[in-house]
């Protein structure tokens, strides 16, 4: 079964479902065992393997892969001589999975599961893995906004990388590490066009992994904004995505089980945090400030996460965070959380930019927040503090662009661009910010890809 993969281009993912609809499958899933040593040498074929099934996966080559299901949940990739760039999509991701991928279910999975009643997701897996090669050692798990789809999940692909070799990344950039199930974690998202991307990169890696803790993976990309907790897990794979050789790849063991929580218990996760700013900074400090969230047990606290890094955890609706070195910006989000454990989405970020070394001065600090948005534009707000002894003459704020961003209308201030660069002036009327005041200045833009949030610097005269 062929698969539209996150690195395809929408041309490309739709010639992908069509190959899918004219070749048969090997075997129906849910169907028992094939008997062992069975191979498909079909770039869409499948082996059932009790409650799972494997797939060939092979989409952006036309080179010979064979795969060999030799008992149990055991198979290897018997033939593959691939010889792609690292630089842009694998070959193929030959995997094993259990639930439904792309409409085609296994039997028995105990999914689809809403994300805000997942009781439990564990899984254990051991590979074989060659010396040579380019390639990554993943699990591929899938959340949709709906119980079932035929076609591309909408919702968030979580990658959980156990190992890689040849120089290979996931999908985005790096933003911030984890340490969930109890691992240490680098942390890549990105945005697809009509789906979420988060990886989490196992650090260092290994060649197997026993009871992993799914879930607490699961509540960390929640916790984080990639998740929406009323989407459903639909689909756990695990595989080798393949840019380069892949001959002699093989999993030897793999379980994976998912489970819903009992009647009864607390599965809602408070309203994600209003109105985060920061209410004042120095030369090693910012000081946030949020509305409360609200819950239909109770808030037990709030997250307090620095440039997607939790950094701390409160009680209340303020939070200073300490430490930081001077003339630095940073970005923070807020998320809640109840005493069943259920996590919030983050808040909208902001940015803080602490005080020169000296502290005091006629400094000022940038915040910024995205009022609204929609598929092709947004609005934003920037808060303008002075963080100083004595009132601004005027005011300056810079920024660049990680993407396409285009800005169309601003109000307030007067805008000028370079490239990808912003700067922002104050108007003739809100120059002058008293010790400890703030103003504020909008704009609108369109944009298509990420919208990422961006850095702030800002100075006064």
């Amino acid at each position: 079964m062929s698969r539209p993969f996150h690195w395809l281009r929408a041309a490309v993912t739709a010639l992908a479902i069509g190959v899918a609809a004219a070749a048969p499958a090997l075997a129906a899933p849910g169907a028992g065992a094939a008997p062992a040593d069975t191979s498909t040498c079909s770039a869409t074929g499948t082996i059932p393997a009790g409650d799972y099934l494997i797939q060939a996966n092979e989409w952006n080559s036309t080179a010979q892969q064979c795969i060999t299901y030799t008992g149990g949940t055991a198979w290897s990739v018997s033939t593959a001589d691939f010889n792609l760039s690292t630089s842009g999509a694998p070959a193929t991701y030959p995997s094993i999975y259990k639930g439904c991928h792309w409409g085609l279910c296994t039997a028995g999975s105990g999914m689809p599961i809403q994300v805000s009643k997942l009781g439990s997701a564990t899984s254990s897996w051991s590979t074989t893995q060659p010396g040579s090669g380019a390639y990554d050692v993943a699990y591929d798990i899938w959340f949709n906004s709906t119980p079932t789809t035929s076609g591309q999940p909408d919702g968030t692909e979580v990658m959980i990388w156990i190992n890689s070799r040849g120089g290979v990344q996931p999908f985005g950039s790096q933003t911030g590490t984890s340490t969930a199930a109890g691992r240490n974690w680098n942390v890549w998202t990105g945005q697809q066009t009509s789906w979420k991307i988060i990886s989490y990169v196992l650090n260092p890696g290994a060649t197997s992994v026993t009871d992993l803790d799914v879930k607490a993976l699961i509540q960390d990309a929640v916790a984080r904004g990639s998740i929406n907790p009323a989407h459903y897990l639909i689909d756990a794979e695990a595989g080798f995505e393949i840019w380069q050789g892949g001959q002699g790849l093989a999993t030897t063991n793999f379980s994976f089980t998912a489970s819903q929580q009992g009647t009864g218990g607390d599965t809602t996760p408070p309203s994600v945090p209003s109105g985060l700013a920061v209410t004042g900074t120095t030369g090693s400090t910012a000081a946030l400030s949020w509305s409360p969230s609200s819950d239909d047990t109770g808030v037990a606290g709030y997250r307090v996460y620095r440039d997607g890094v939790q950094v701390g955890t409160t009680v209340g609706t303020t939070f200073t965070d300490t430490g930081l070195a001077a003339s630095t910006q940073y970005s923070y989000t807020v998320a809640a959380y109840d005493a069943a454990g259920n996590v919030s989405a983050q808040s909208p970020a902001v940015t803080a930019t602490t005080a020169g070394g000296g502290g005091g001065g006629s400094g000022c600090t940038a915040t910024y927040a995205i009022s609204s948005s929609w598929d092709t534009g947004f609005t934003a707000t920037v808060t303008v503090a002075n963080n100083g002894t004595a009132a601004t003459k005027g005011w300056k704020v810079t920024w660049t662009w990680s993407g396409n961003q285009t800005i169309s209308n601003v109000w307030n201030a007067t805008e000028s661009r370079s490239g990808q660069s912003e700067t922002a002036t104050n108007a003739s009327y809100d120059g002058v910010i008293a010790p400890g005041g703030n103003t504020s200045f909008g704009f609108q833009a369109g944009y298509s890809g990420t919208n990422g949030t961006p850095t702030l610097a800002c100075t006064a005269s």
